[in-house]
């Protein structure tokens, strides 16, 4: 009975993997279409915070503290509910209708202008903890803002701030799982989430199809955290040794 169990569950399992490679990618195209977008606006805000006029500081912090101090969830709402308000249903850019309401258009608008603020803030430290040794020492060479910002400014502040900007990307990717919460779900186009609600439904199997969900957004995870320790270890080659000496192990049994 038990082999009978077990041989059931792998078919479904392996089952479950293939039915959810599809709705994985809806998942992967939020996040892809979301993070190199909210890149540069982050650094901008970052920019706009650290600077010294206090209009431009002023919108940087508000637009931060307001995107940052409300859930992502409650934005989803918002934002769909200001378009229908808006009646933007029949505006047909580029010929195609229904775009600006639709869960493809609305999904990564959103998770643009909420990754923009964590990141921003995230940018905003690395940028304070710049060495201002290092900032005296451009001035010193005559380079100037523009250079100064490029050859010393941005290298260290992305450096000092890849760490936390990978698990916002982690976290970007986490969030994802919400759109089609939120969201109509038009057609076929359901993401992890959605697609297994939809086969719990079936047979309430809630730990098979979770689970299968899950590794997805496990595997996913960690091949973001390998892309991510690949370009950190770009950012600090300069402060790693050419030649790795190989770890040994070296027990001291006297004190």
């Amino acid at each position: 009975m038990s082999e009978l169990f077990s041989a059931f569950l792998g078919s479904a399992f392996v089952n479950d993997i293939v039915i959810m490679a599809k709705p994985a990618l809806f998942n992967i195209y939020f996040a892809l279409a979301s993070l190199p977008l909210g890149f540069p606006i982050a650094v901008g805000l970052a920019l706009m915070k650290n600077s010294s006029s206090k209009i431009l500081s002023g919108i940087a912090r508000i637009y931060i503290y307001a995107f940052r101090g409300s859930p992502l969830f409650i934005q989803f709402f918002m934002f769909y509910s200001l378009l229908l308000a808006f009646n933007l249903s029949h505006w047909k850019p580029l010929g195609i209708d229904h775009i600006v309401m639709h869960p493809l258009f609305i999904g990564p608008l959103v998770l643009v202008l909420n990754t923009s603020a964590y990141v921003a803030e995230i940018f905003y430290g690395a940028l304070r903890a710049v060495p201002h040794t290092e900032l005296e020492a451009a001035k010193a060479m005559g380079m100037s803002r523009i250079q100064s910002f490029r050859s010393v400014v941005w290298p260290n502040m992305i450096r000092l701030a890849w760490p936390a900007y990978t698990n916002e990307m982690i976290f970007l990717f986490h969030a994802t799982a919400l759109v089609y919460f939120t969201l109509p779900v038009i057609n076929e186009q359901k993401d992890l989430m959605n697609k297994a609600g939809e086969l719990f439904e079936r047979d309430y199997n809630v730990f098979l199809h979770f689970s299968v969900a899950g590794l997805y957004f496990l595997v996913i995870s960690l091949f973001i955290f390998f892309l991510a320790g690949r370009v950190q270890k770009r950012l600090n080659r300069h402060l790693m040794p050419d030649v790795q000496e190989a770890l040994t192990l070296k027990p001291n049994y006297l004190r």
